[in-house]
């Protein structure tokens, strides 16, 4: 391994002091006799300086080497608040470890394009960025969940129903059967929870949907969680209580990365527990008073959550929606038997859901009978069903969407700006 010191950990105190860093070239320009290279590596940038009279040899070199290209630079450490990080190095030595003579990523170059070279475009520190702030984001929420008592465990990708509805699985050929890439880990997290009792997974979903909205992709990364003893208002509770950690935190640790894409941290600062709670009733009255043509019974969409959140300035829950827009597992309001004890999270500014959650069907004869009525073979759910005959309890769980969650945190205009490589129903390349 190179041994080097990182460009952020160069600060002006260390002035006079001989470092050697590693990195790309990220900027380059000419003033006179001098050569300015701005370096990056994963931690940030920097100035470096090069002249004839440091080394005449380091100068040629720098005045040739082309962006983007990987260097070794060395040099003395000098206070600068001219220099964009407050500090510059006013180096004398240059190694081109790999020369690029021309970077095929311009200012100009628009999204589509950026998407083509999506394996380039990740070399922009303000992708890096929003890498940083995923990674965080997942480093809270494992802080929090062990705080809380929760088991990670790892469900199976490979399976053979559906859960969130057939038409949007992607199937496959397993050996001599069909088989499905998995839409939620739900199902095997409820049979973990025997063993268990809190169980959570971080684990690839795929929905074979041709939509084609900001917020939607058919690959993405789901955190979800399941509890055994817990209804649906104990799960919107530590739904609340993990989001709110997990924002806090990762604005603690990631307040410059955040800062790069929204000023105002405002609707970051007020998610805070507890979160509003209107039910779907509610909802449809401000809907409609609004002026949207939608009816009680109607699922509520991208743009009918859109002008929901307007209402807000945190993140708030939507409760008890009409049982037959919600899947097949969730459990009948006793109270309401034309609603399902459900709930989605919704971001303000516009986001809508990052969480849609619910109590479980516990009772085997109703559970069937929703199967059924779905138009779905309960022979396709016999393990499933099995977990309503041995010991069944009440209990509920949620699956929060983490390229969504990453979406509202940054401001970003499209959810493909939230994940390494985005899969949506035209791109799958690179």
């Amino acid at each position: 391994m190179i041994e080097k010191i990182y460009c952020a950990d160069v600060k002006p105190k260390m002035e006079g002091e001989r470092v050697r860093l590693a990195g790309w070239v990220y900027r380059k320009r000419e003033v006179g006799k001098k050569v300015f290279i701005v370096l990056r590596d994963s931690s940030g940038i920097i100035q470096t300086i090069f002249t004839k009279d440091l080394s005449e040899e380091a100068y040629k070199i720098a005045k040739q080497v082309g962006i983007e290209s990987s260097v070794v630079i060395e040099g003395r450490v000098k206070a600068d608040p001219r220099a964009p990080t407050g500090v510059e190095i006013q180096a004398d030595k240059i190694e081109i470890i790999q020369d690029v003579e021309f970077f095929p990523i311009t200012k100009d170059a628009s999204d589509e394009f950026l998407l083509d070279v999506r394996h380039l475009h990740l070399h922009s520190p303000k992708v890096a960025s929003v890498m940083k702030v995923k990674a965080t984001l997942m480093q809270a929420a494992r802080e929090w969940l062990l705080q809380d008592g929760w088991y990670e465990v790892f469900p199976p990708i490979l399976v053979t129903g559906a859960v969130e509805g057939g038409s949007t699985l992607f199937k496959l050929k397993y050996f001599e059967r069909e088989a499905y890439l998995s839409q939620s880990a739900q199902l095997y997290l409820e049979a973990a929870i025997f063993g268990l009792e809190k169980v959570w997974s971080l684990t690839p979903s795929f929905r074979a949907e041709k939509s084609r909205t900001r917020r939607h992709l058919t690959e993405y990364w789901h955190l979800e969680l399941e509890g055994a003893w817990m209804d649906l208002w104990d799960i919107l509770k530590v739904e609340e209580e993990l989001v709110s950690y997990m924002v806090q935190r990762t604005m603690e640790l990631r307040k410059k990365e955040i800062e790069t894409f929204r000023k105002d941290l405002t609707t970051l600062k007020n998610t805070e527990p507890p979160f509003p709670r209107i039910s779907y009733d509610e909802a449809i009255d401000i809907l409609q008073s609004k002026g949207i043509q939608i009816e009680w019974g109607e699922d509520m969409g991208a743009d009918e959550e859109r002008v929901l959140t307007e209402e807000f300035d945190r993140p708030f829950f939507v409760y008890g929606y009409p049982k037959h827009i919600k899947a097949f597992y969730m459990k009948e309001d006793p109270e309401d038997p034309r609603k399902a004890l459900a709930a989605d999270m919704l971001a303000p500014e516009g986001y809508g859901e990052i969480i849609g959650g619910s109590q479980r069907e516990d009772d085997y004869n109703k559970l069937v009978q929703r199967i059924l009525e779905e138009g779905m073979d309960p022979k396709n759910y016999e393990w499933y069903l099995d977990l309503r005959k041995y010991g069944s309890v009440p209990h509920s769980g949620f699956g929060l969407g983490l390229e969504r969650l990453v979406a509202w945190i940054l401001k970003l205009d499209h959810i493909r700006w939230a994940t390494l490589f985005p899969r949506t129903p035209s791109r799958i390349y690179p």
